[in-house]
């Protein structure tokens, strides 16, 4: 009597969302409208405005088309996290290697990033199989000491969480929100309280004083910084913090791995920012855990769930889908947004929407933090590895010695060394990818045209929450510095269009081309922010009349495109306002960030000086934080990428005048609806400029500089357009 092994319990499911058909449906429409359009644009190419017009259209057009990629396959999964133990053991859990990166005491508060790591190094997960990795690329023993302080404080955080089952594992987001009174949860607070002002003093005082080192560990660690010390030259520093097999917390359990790790760092060698930080740590591990796990996180995004680990088991642990599984991607989510989401901060499109769709088809972009790669990813394609030459180094490579030997650390400061990737393919074929600052884009489309697959997964309670920016200049400033790395890829071999269609596919490649071309889109909006307005105070038509059949053509495009957009939008649990508010951020980014960073890329291949990379400031100042949280626009700075934005104001403003004096004077307006329609739509977009520039007082109003530049270029453009003859 033969017998059958009982099928073993789905640890996840995928399905495609429900409106799918309808997309599809729609973009076939959508397509031949466009196809329309062309064709009108290329009989009209006699009119003086027209050639703007098809310029614009034909970009929009393509974006439009990089869109809908994400709409042909938009996927949904499900896990099963209560069945892994019928498929794993606790003990036959995979290591995990935990890369945090920080790199400014001063713009990324040291108790930020401890609020990260004690939050991840409180996983519901074998504690003896995490390792957290700090990276700290400013060497700053601030960090160090800050670092110090958590690993005693996590020793009785951590079983206070296990014992009382607590969700909110960071720190500060339990203390903050958390009204349930767990058993000795007041007296938890004061022992966090102490450390936070310990650490916060000694960041104020910008210098370690010896009062604040306890011990002979600590003392040695300090006299690395010497006076020869700075932050873009400085030797190797590693030092483990806790050990797993040596430490215990307060209940006599094993403590998480925790390791501080400041490559060197030399001027005669380039330090490739962020991802070459990220192949340090990634080379670092290998000689001290070589976890067979890696999660990335940013120093500012905490755990919001203790279980995240094990719902990225349940496709890990999926025997049919692991051989060229490559990273799951979970959203980046983000607390403190304001309830309308004014700088459009959630990034909806680009962390939850765009990657729902890509799901369907060879999976996510990486997005930087929040992601779980398999190690060997990093070593070239499933069935090509790329392996260096380092036996130690190996993704297979068993590490039997402790961290702390003598051996394993000399190792770990040798593949620190600043000169050390010298000769080699990290960060061409190995490790995270250099030529970018978008390091994080540029992996993850290297590693998807090498054969891996990636995949999204969006719990509905966050798997983390971080930071964002509570003012626009430091909301552009990050978005500039996106678009820089974008076009670094852009106009390199690793192109999306050309490289990544022929190894991904074409829609895939459309895929990754969307986020690739972001900049792109300043044209069209500078177009349509600027062409029709000016052209309605001269009383020139550049639409087509209401009555005429091409106007409708026109109205399909402008409120298809847009309802699509907002059913996406509030079906991925947004509001209306908020999208509201998304559109309008894309529209000031557009005359902004996209232009300054295509600006800055360009002077960068001149090779002109630029400012390089900045890391976005997370110190939150109290007036900033309550104009935030009002919903009230952040200008203060006198930054150049405000001109734009004033000066589309002044335009539209004059422009909607203008169109409601010509309507009471009793003109025909069948002609100038189209532009008299933007320039109210321009009008309501900008109102949120208006208010900065002519009645604010607070320190957060447009500064008076930008106002009047961005006035007199307005009013000389308009000035100029009514000495023009009508056309």
């Amino acid at each position: 009597m033969s017998t059958t092994t009982p099928p073993s319990p789905p640890l996840h499911t995928t399905h495609l969302l429900r409106r799918t058909t309808l997309n599809r449906i729609f973009s076939l429409l959508y397509a031949l409208a466009i196809l329309a359009l062309i064709h009108h644009h290329l009989h009209n190419l006699h009119h003086s405005t027209t050639p703007f017009f098809f310029i614009a259209d034909l970009i929009l057009a393509f974006m439009w088309t990089t869109t809908t990629s994400f709409r042909l396959y938009p996927t949904d999964r499900k896990v099963f996290p209560e069945n892994l133990e019928q498929v794993l053991e606790k003990k036959d859990f995979p290591a995990m290697d935990i890369f945090i990166c920080t790199a400014d005491p001063y713009k990324e508060p040291p108790m930020n990033v401890v609020n990260t790591a004690l939050s991840l190094m409180a996983y519901d997960y074998p504690p003896e199989k995490i390792s957290v990795y700090v990276s700290d690329d400013g060497g700053s023993e601030l960090t160090l000491f800050a670092f110090f302080e958590a690993a005693k404080f996590a020793k009785i955080w951590l079983p206070f969480c296990r014992d009382n089952n607590v969700v909110d594992r960071c720190p500060e987001a339990f203390f903050r929100s958390n009204d349930v009174a767990f058993s000795g949860s007041a007296d938890i607070k004061v022992m966090y309280e102490k450390m936070k002002m310990k650490v916060e003093s000694v960041v104020d005082r910008g210098s370690l004083d010896a009062e604040y080192i306890s011990t002979e560990d600590e003392r040695k660690a300090f006299e690395r910084w010497d006076k020869e010390f700075t932050r873009n030259h400085h030797p190797t520093v590693i030092q483990v913090l806790l050990e797993s097999g040596q430490e215990k917390d307060m209940k006599g359990h094993p403590m998480p791995n925790l390791i501080y790790v400041s490559r060197e760092k030399n001027k005669a060698y380039p330090h490739n920012f962020k991802a070459g930080a990220l192949n340090t740590m990634l080379r670092v591990s290998a000689v001290m855990t070589n976890a067979p796990i890696v999660l990335t996180q940013d120093c500012d995004m905490y755990s919001n769930d203790p279980k995240t680990p094990q719902r990225m088991l349940c496709f890990y642990a999926d025997q049919s889908i692991r051989h060229n599984l490559g990273y799951i991607q979970f959203p980046q989510r983000f607390h403190g947004i304001n309830k309308a989401d004014i700088y459009a901060s959630e990034y909806k499109r680009l962390y939850v929407i765009n990657p729902g769709g890509m799901d369907g088809l060879k999976g996510p972009c990486y997005v930087g933090s929040g992601c779980f790669f398999v190690r060997r990813s990093f070593f070239g394609g499933p069935s090509s590895p790329e392996l260096p030459e380092a036996r130690h180094l190996w993704p297979d490579h068993v590490v039997k010695m402790p961290i702390r030997s003598h051996q394993v650390l000399d190792s770990a400061h040798e593949v620190a060394r600043s000169n050390y990737e010298n000769n080699t393919t990290w960060g061409s074929k190995m490790g995270f990818r250099y030529g970018s600052l978008s390091e994080d884009f540029n992996t993850g489309l290297q590693q998807h045209c090498s054969g891996w697959k990636s995949i999204f997964f969006h719990p509905r309670r966050p798997a983390f929450l971080g930071d964002l920016p509570i003012t626009l200049y430091d909301a552009l400033n990050q978005n500039r510095r996106w678009c820089i790395g974008l076009l670094e890829v852009v106009f390199s071999k690793h192109n999306p269009l050309t490289y990544g269609s022929r190894f991904m596919g074409p829609l895939m490649g459309l895929s990754y081309a969307n986020n690739a071309y972001w900049p792109i889109l300043s044209i069209p909006i500078f177009i349509y922010s600027f062409v029709p307005q000016l052209a309605l105070i001269n009383g020139v038509s550049v639409f087509p009349e209401v009555s005429s059949c091409w106007f409708i053509l026109y109205a399909f495009l402008f409120l298809g495109a847009n309802v699509q957009d907002c059913l996406d939008y509030v079906l991925a649990r947004g509001t209306f306002q908020q999208w509201w508010n998304d559109q309008r951020i894309w529209h000031i980014r557009g005359l902004s960030s996209f232009l300054f960073g295509f600006i800055e890329f360009s002077m960068k291949r001149l090779g002109i000086a630029s400012k390089g990379f900045h890391v976005t400031s997370k110190v939150v100042d109290n007036e900033q934080s309550k104009r935030y949280n009002n919903g009230v626009f952040e200008f203060g700075v006198p930054s150049p990428m405000f001109v734009p934005l004033g000066t589309v104001a002044i335009v539209n403003l004059v422009a909607f005048v203008i169109g409601i004096l010509q309507i009471l004077k009793g003109g025909n307006m069948n002609g100038l609806f189209g532009q008299m329609f933007l320039s109210c739509f321009g009008f309501v977009n900008s109102w949120p400029i208006y208010e900065a520039m002519l009645w604010r007082t607070d320190k957060g109003k447009m500064p008076r500089v930008i106002s009047v530049i961005s006035t007199l270029i307005a009013l000389t453009l308009c000035t100029l357009v009514l000495l023009v003859p009508n056309a």
